[in-house]
């Protein structure tokens, strides 16, 4: 089920007054939390099912044994502080990231090694491969799951013996497929304390998910209407047709995946749960460090906190027999810096351009951090401070602010070519052909059929850079207060935003990442 398909646009009404009808319904309010969390678990398996039914059971599989690695951790720990009591929870939390991560191995990687090995050796390992549906949004629950047990482990959180709000809490349906990838020291509680209809907190939602609805349906579909085009033919076109496309791409995957990510966010707050915010204006970056702490951030944090700092984080200790030390802070660093970006393009998905991909972004990372430049800019984008040190927004940014957030863009945008790209060899064969400079000309006429398809979506696209640069240092990019004026100019933009999706709404189009 897509969040923009027929069916959602039922589902999710019907879901929310059924929920809504038990938290009001006249009973005590412990059997009112579990009535909801249950009905929540069953809204998200059917909505997960839709797919494939058979999806079910793995996910099912790995709640479970999540949750009873959750009390075994627990147990042991409890039981003493004693080493034994400290092995004991050891052992059942990598047990735990062991069987979830070979389920991900399994279904995700096991053919990509299979074949490869083939090809290095030789061999034909046909009768060897798997050939079994990827699960949609396998690689996010794992993740959120795995993420449970460690906090277990190191006492963030204390395991919950309340099964359905631990399945729920694994399976909520609106970040389910895509995330965000939620913590469970953030989201568990959510399920185990009863909630409140909050009419101002539903509004909120449902402006953020008509913002996410134009990002997809408006901008993100448009762009990919021309982008598969060209990636079809990009041997045949000019260099002009390339760049465009690889433009048109970044601005697609954005739309696409920030659009879903505003579109979970908002359907959780009708609700009443809170999930992470997952973006907040990538292309407005200075440079690549800023660009990761602002794409796809409960990932990348993700990796931060369960793999990062484990290895050393921004803290290594002097070892007394290394003669270097500074050297060997150095060479860690490195090593950590490449290991994160080749795990998260890796994460991504089973193939050598999403590998090329992350080491291309720890290249770009790397000066920085070693540098100490890495966390330069934390600031918001096009501020100033005034003389007694109140921080305000600018109309437009500077003209270094400009530079830097083109540089940057660009990079990104390069990074994509070899996203996008089925392999190494056509990513490269792209960039080699978008960057034959002479073959450029001044209009994008002799590609496309109806020339009307690309116009529109440069003004979409611009709108939406237009609203998330005015709205840049609020959660969304409808976000309001409820002390703003204006309020019949807000209903006619958003009126006209509704308008926009109708007209666009022609085929549904999967999210991108429901591929990861």
């Amino acid at each position: 089920m897509l969040f923009n398909s027929i069916e959602f646009a039922f589902f999710l009404p019907l879901v929310f007054l059924i929920y809504w009808a038990i938290g009001y319904a006249h009973i005590n309010d412990t059997l009112k939390l579990r009535l909801q969390n249950a009905f929540i678990l069953i809204a998200s398996y059917v909505f997960y099912g839709w797919w494939d039914w058979r999806f079910l059971i793995l996910i099912a599989f790995t709640s479970f044994c999540s949750w009873g690695s959750g009390l075994l951790i627990g147990k042991s720990v409890s039981s003493g502080q004693s080493v034994d009591g400290h092995k004991k929870a050891k052992f059942w939390m990598v047990a735990n990231i062991i069987l979830n991560l070979g389920i991900l191995a399994v279904f995700k990687y096991y053919d990509f090694f299979v074949s490869e090995f083939g090809q290095l050796f030789g061999i034909n390992t046909d009768s060897l491969l798997l050939r079994i549906i990827l699960p949609v949004g396998i690689s996010f629950y794992t993740f959120q799951a795995l993420s449970y047990s460690i906090d277990v482990y190191r006492g963030k959180i204390a395991p919950t013996k309340d099964i359905i709000a631990f399945f729920a809490f694994i399976a909520f349906f609106p970040q389910l497929v895509a995330g965000p990838i939620e913590r469970a020291t953030n989201l568990l509680p959510q399920f185990l304390q009863n909630r409140k209809f909050s009419y101002d907190q539903a509004t909120d939602g449902m402006r953020q998910i008509l913002l996410g609805l134009f990002k997809k349906i408006v901008v993100a579909d448009n762009c990919a209407t021309y982008v598969d085009q060209v990636w079809a033919t990009y041997d045949t076109q000019t260099g002009s047709t390339l760049l465009l496309a690889a433009i048109l791409f970044t601005f697609q995957i954005y739309g696409d995946f920030s659009g879903y990510s505003d579109i979970a966010i908002g359907t959780a707050k009708l609700f009443g749960i809170k999930l992470m915010r997952n973006f907040n204006n990538p292309y407005f970056s200075r440079d690549i460090a800023e660009f990761w702490r602002r794409w796809h951030i409960s990932l990348t944090t993700w990796f931060r906190d369960y793999v990062y700092i484990p290895l050393g984080g921004p803290r290594i200790i002097n070892p007394k027999h290394i003669k270097h030390p500074e050297r060997y802070k150095k060479l860690i660093i490195i090593r950590n810096t490449f290991v994160i970006f080749l795990l998260s393009g890796f994460w991504h998905g089973a193939n050598w351009t999403f590998i090329a991909w992350g080491a291309y972004h720890a290249l770009l990372f790397l000066p920085l951090i070693l540098l100490g430049k890495n966390r330069k800019y934390t600031n918001q984008v096009g501020t100033y401070t005034d003389a007694s040190g109140t921080e305000h927004l600018r109309l437009l940014p500077t003209w270094r602010e400009v530079l830097q957030i083109l540089c940057t863009f660009l990079l990104v945008v390069l990074g994509w070519i070899i996203f996008r790209a089925p392999s190494i060899t056509q990513a490269w064969e792209y960039i080699c052909g978008m960057l034959q400079l002479g073959t450029l000309r001044a209009s994008y006429r002799f590609f496309l059929p109806n020339e009307y398809i690309v116009y529109p979506t440069n003004l979409y696209i611009i709108l939406m850079i237009v609203i998330e640069w005015i709205q840049r240092n609020k959660q969304h990019g409808l976000e309001v207060l409820n002390s703003c004026n204006y309020k019949w100019l807000r209903i006619v933009f958003y009126y006209a935003i509704v308008c926009l999706i109708i007209q666009n709404a022609g085929t549904e189009h999967t999210f991108i990442y429901f591929q990861f």
